[in-house]
């Protein structure tokens, strides 16, 4: 059987999204959260988005928990340059979001209002979601 050949230097790859999500497929803070049903990179610019959409529809009532965090830098090399010269410049932060994730979380609201909410923030989502409700909850 033919063995890989060893290269002298390690490929930097983006690396793969399988499975689902290990931790944070639970609710911790609020009543209602959105959960994911993809995966995909979410960045930092989308989050803020969705953080805008969901606390302007709230009116500033409850409290809205953001649970991801864009911690890996995506780096792009400018357009018309030649191969080499090493790896591009960040141009921008984004999350690792793999599906079962619970990306936002809301408490202090009603049903209705937590539901319209986080269905305008999973608009501005690159993913499918889910609206989920704590197991806890009575109306």
């Amino acid at each position: 059987m033919l063995q890989p050949r060893k290269t002298k230097y390690r490929k930097q790859q983006k690396g793969r999204m399988k499975g689902v999500s290990g931790r944070g497929h639970r609710l911790s803070n609020g009543t209602f959260g959105l959960k994911s049903l993809d995966s995909s990179f979410i960045t930092a610019r989308q989050i803020e988005a969705g953080r805008i959409a969901a606390t302007r529809f709230m009116k500033r009532e409850g409290s809205l928990w953001i649970k991801i965090f864009p911690d890996k830098p995506i780096t792009k090399k400018p357009l018309e340059v030649r191969m080499g010269k090493g790896k591009g410049a960040v141009e921008y932060y984004a999350a690792v979001v793999k599906p079962g994730r619970i990306m936002f979380e809301i408490g202090g609201v009603s049903q209705d209002v937590a539901k319209e909410a986080l269905r305008l923030a999973a608009q501005k989502l690159p993913v499918r979601t889910k609206f989920v409700v704590a197991r806890d909850y009575q109306e």
